[in-house]
């Protein structure tokens, strides 16, 4: 890989991993309705990554077409969503939240809002409490991680 990476990132899984080599552009959350689906959410994080700048480190993610002009790279094995790409544009939009470090990028602004679910905007209002509010000691201690760890390993068994 030339360069060093100026932020990593991959699946759930550890199957597919990546490199950004460059600092990332503009960041939004997209709240259309096919990103709604593709994400299983009020929408996406996306930011824009010049297709030079990124180098897949770990696997290949696979490609559904959701509509003419858009592929979505996902992982194949655990289906985290990883980008979504427009036909001819020189960027790749890359999930926010498969970076290792997701509060390395902070959206600047949100489109598709014609389909935005109407609870987003009290989301901000909901009680909020840590996972060790509601576990005892033993239960998360049984609820020991298999995903891939936020950095890069030379070596990673998939697990599942």
């Amino acid at each position: 890989m030339q360069g060093k990476p100026l932020l990593t990132g991959g699946c759930q899984c550890g199957t597919v991993r990546y490199a950004i080599l460059e600092e990332p552009g503009r960041a939004s959350i997209c709240h259309c309705r096919m990103c709604q689906k593709a994400f299983g959410n009020f929408g996406a994080p996306l930011v824009n990554v010049d297709r030079t700048a990124l180098r897949w480190t770990r696997g290949v993610p696979s490609e559904f077409r959701s509509s003419v002009p858009v592929a979505r790279g996902f992982c194949s094995h655990c289906g985290t969503p990883l980008y979504m790409v427009e036909d001819g544009s020189e960027n790749v939009e890359i999930a926010i939240c498969t970076l290792d470090t997701p509060d390395a990028v902070t959206p600047q602004y949100q489109t598709g809002v014609e389909s935005e679910v109407a609870w987003f905007k009290i989301l901000h209002e909901l009680p909020r409490e840590r996972t060790e509010d509601y576990r005892t000691r033993e239960e998360l201690e049984g609820l020991r991680s298999l995903q891939h760890p936020d950095y890069d390993m030379e070596e990673w068994v998939v697990r599942g």
